[in-house]
């Protein structure tokens, strides 16, 4: 009996031990809020302005931003504790966080950065690896991964980062989301601690496009001009012939998309690193003996390794007095990139100025005004949590080498999701030439829905299926846009419907539903348009009258608007919201 109770002891012991084990092993990988947030905060926008102005352009919207960026009142840590412990709270609020709060956003907390914002994959033995929620046991890429992470995890609209050779583009891939570097220059470094000051920029995270479009609008200050379509886009093939993703899958996805919205003749193939090599001939003189492994001496990595010798140069010539009077707890990887000589005379510096002058010239008259260059966003999947790898000088310029494209010239350049390939995010680039911020966002409207639609067909495995008539397949279209709308993919919802209406274009439900996205998405005149066409397909079509009412008035057609929501009341007596829509504008008559 008493070996019986000893027994049950023993069982019930290692039955404990065991869940605490399992308990243990479960909070390194599921952490509170992924891991992605330092601290957590709020700061509030401004009230509403009263009618008839527009409602504040980013209103509704949550973010992150990363631990870079000053805000007043809170110590800005610079991913290590050291930095934070020997600095005091910043005196004022960064000018690109004002300018969101301001825009209507709310800002509520700041996000993990690799230690100094130097790294590219996202670790940080201070604060551990913020988890990655589209490959959790693979990095989350570098150096604002928290920020990355956030989106990722659907805890905020979007978040800033710090984007010197990659910090916003690399985890954007790493993770599944839009990632969007702007031209050098356009927003404004103050109050954000510096890396690199010819390199650095703010950039930013989204998982919708149309969220990534209103937040660059804002910081961009773009105003407002008619669209206009790529006429010419580059696909260089050597880069994703060079990268561990699929590449004849992955190009077939382009060509099927811009096929389909543009025509076969704005496609060119292009092998990019003869063409740097042709065009920026001071790039022949860099030799790089110590690295190794394929592609080494490529023109791109030879980039690659340009970019990081000025980074870690500019880097210690901000933050050598501090590092040197404070001596601070360095992660492995950083204090291996820091403490190497870098025996840079006034030369070798001049020469990589030419260089990067050089490349933008180069990429300039590559792409023109309207061209379009398309590159895998990395060459290899996110690296195992832990890998040895991440330490090594070849790990970090292959990491970095498509990245070195825009950071060098300063082009501007978006990440953009596309499916999964083992497990693992698969991210393509779309770059245009210095100060084509507009235009690329434009294009990357246009193109977003149909690169997803493409990556979906082409990892569904194709089974036969019935043939079903046109008006059921706009149906089906229809059904999906309402979908992706109930989802607030406004973006996707636009694809959907386009397709609705071109195998159906007869249904005047599908043009007012198409109008309702535009309307998420502030594209007022393409919404006024759809509503008109509603309304020409059918008279009773109460929500587009009120649809195309709303267009109006925030184009300040007032005289037109009202007019709208008083053919909608003759429609419909008790429609409420559109008697105090009448009640509003009774001002402007």
């Amino acid at each position: 009996m008493a070996s019986s109770s000893a027994n049950l002891w023993v069982l019930l012991g290692l039955g404990i031990a065991g869940i605490l084990i399992m308990t243990k092993k479960l909070k390194r990988v599921i952490k509170a809020d992924f891991g992605a947030f330092i601290e957590r905060l709020q700061l509030l926008p401004p009230p509403q302005p009263a009618p008839p102005k527009a409602p504040h352009p980013l209103t509704g919207l949550s973010f992150a931003v990363s631990d870079v960026f000053n805000i007043e009142g809170f110590v800005t840590g610079f991913g290590n504790p050291d930095w934070a412990r020997t600095h005091e709270a910043a005196t004022h609020t960064c000018p690109v966080v004002a300018a969101l709060i301001d825009g209507g956003a709310t800002c509520v907390g700041k996000t993990v950065v690799d230690d100094m914002a130097l790294g590219v994959s996202g670790e940080n033995k201070h604060y551990d690896a913020p988890t990655n929620p589209a490959s959790p046991a693979r990095v989350p890429g570098g150096a604002s991964s928290g920020a990355a992470v956030a989106v990722a995890a659907k805890l905020v609209d979007f978040a800033l980062g710090i984007d010197t050779d990659g910090g916003v583009r690399v985890p954007a891939g790493y993770c599944g989301i839009l990632g969007f570097r702007p031209s050098y220059g356009t927003v404004s470094l103050s109050g954000v601690t510096p890396v690199s000051g010819s390199l650095d920029t703010v950039g930013w995270f989204a998982k919708d496009p149309s969220v990534l479009r209103r937040v660059s609008h804002l910081l961009l200050q773009i105003p407002y001009a008619a669209q206009r379509n790529p006429r010419n886009i580059v696909i260089a093939d050597d880069c994703f012939q060079s990268s561990k993703f699929p590449a004849d899958c992955i190009t077939q996805v382009v060509i099927k998309s811009v096929e389909k919205l543009y025509g076969r003749q704005v496609l060119r193939h292009e092998n990019l690193g003869d063409y740097i090599k042709l065009k920026v001939p001071s790039l022949s003189t860099i030799k790089v003996d110590r690295l190794n492994g394929e592609g080494t001496n490529s023109p791109v990595m030879l980039l690659a390794h340009v970019m990081q010798q000025l980074k870690r140069h500019e880097f210690i010539d901000n933050h050598d007095e501090w590092i040197n009077s404070v001596k601070p707890n360095l992660d492995p990887a950083i204090s291996t990139q820091i403490s190497e000589e870098l025996d840079l005379t006034d030369v070798d510096t001049e020469k990589y100025q030419t260089i990067r002058s050089e490349l933008r010239s180069a990429i300039n008259a590559l792409l023109k005004d309207d061209g379009i260059l398309v590159i895998p966003t990395s060459s290899d999947p996110p690296a195992k949590l832990g890998a040895k790898e991440i330490f090594s000088e070849e790990y970090i310029i292959r990491t970095s080498t498509l990245s070195s494209l825009a950071s060098m010239s300063g082009c501007c350049q978006v990440a953009l999701p596309l499916g999964v390939h083992e497990k693992c995010p698969v991210s393509l680039s779309l770059l245009a030439r210095h100060g084509g911020d507009r235009f690329l966002l434009d294009t990357l409207q246009t193109v977003y829905a149909s690169f997803q639609e493409q990556a979906d067909t082409a990892t569904k495995p194709k089974s036969a299926s019935k043939a079903v008539t046109q008006e059921t397949s706009a149906e089906l279209a229809k059904e999906k846009g309402n979908q992706a709308f109930k989802d607030k993919h406004w973006q996707r919802a636009i694809g959907f419907y386009t397709e609705a209406i071109k195998l159906n274009s007869s249904n005047a439900t599908y043009y007012s539903n198409r109008a309702a996205a535009y309307l998420e998405m502030g594209s007022y005149k393409q919404a006024e348009a759809d509503c008109t066409q509603a309304v020409d397909l059918d008279k009773k079509n109460v929500k587009a009258y009120l649809r195309r009412g709303t267009a109006r008035e925030m184009l300040r057609y007032y005289k037109e608007a009202i007019e709208d929501f008083r053919y909608a009341l003759v429609l419909e007596p008790n429609n409420k919201r559109a008697a105090q829509s009448v009640d509003r504008l009774k001002l402007f008559q």
